[in-house]
């Protein structure tokens, strides 16, 4: 049995959270808590209400958009989001992920599930938000230390390969 999904919402048809028409899922959970997030009403972990993975499947094929985690913080959440993640794979469907761990703290130092989710994601918007180091000039991201890491390219590598 599945754990429920946490979600404080879901934006159908977004661009801002990666290229194209996306919709993106915001999990509920973030002990990150960066000066000047935008999102800190996902912060809690109780926040939103429980979903199945199914009752997002439905959301997601009904708009057929590739998806977008963001929250809070995904990786908090890995071992409930996973089949979502699985099943988002499995049915095609391209997934990005924010979070505010670097790919290396995920790589050497995450749960089994955050790096098998790792895996799963196409990109990883990664690192904490610095409000000192906020630009408007960047593409999907808030702060010029989060960085767009393709994950596949960067896996078959073994060197962190940015996202063009």
């Amino acid at each position: 049995m599945n754990k429920p999904l946490r979600v404080v919402r879901i934006v159908e048809g977004t661009s801002v959270d990666g290229p194209g028409l996306r919709t993106s899922v915001y999990f509920a959970g973030c002990r990150h808590r960066c000066p000047g997030c935008h999102n800190e009403q996902t912060w809690d972990f109780s926040a939103g209400s429980d979903m199945t993975v199914e009752e997002v499947m439905a959301v997601v094929r009904y708009n057929d958009f590739p998806v977008t985690f963001s929250g809070g913080d995904p990786m908090y959440s890995a071992d409930a989001i996973l089949p979502l993640a699985r099943a988002l794979v499995a049915e095609g469907y391209g997934i990005w992920c924010y979070t505010g761990f670097t790919y290396e703290e995920i790589e050497q130092h995450g749960t089994e599930a955050q790096r098998e989710l790792l895996g799963l994601v196409d990109v990883l918007v990664d690192g904490p938000y610095v409000a000192s180091l906020r630009s408007t000039d960047l593409r999907f991201r808030g702060s010029s230390n989060q960085r767009l890491v393709d994950v596949k390219a960067t896996l078959r590598s073994g060197i962190i390969r940015s996202w063009e």
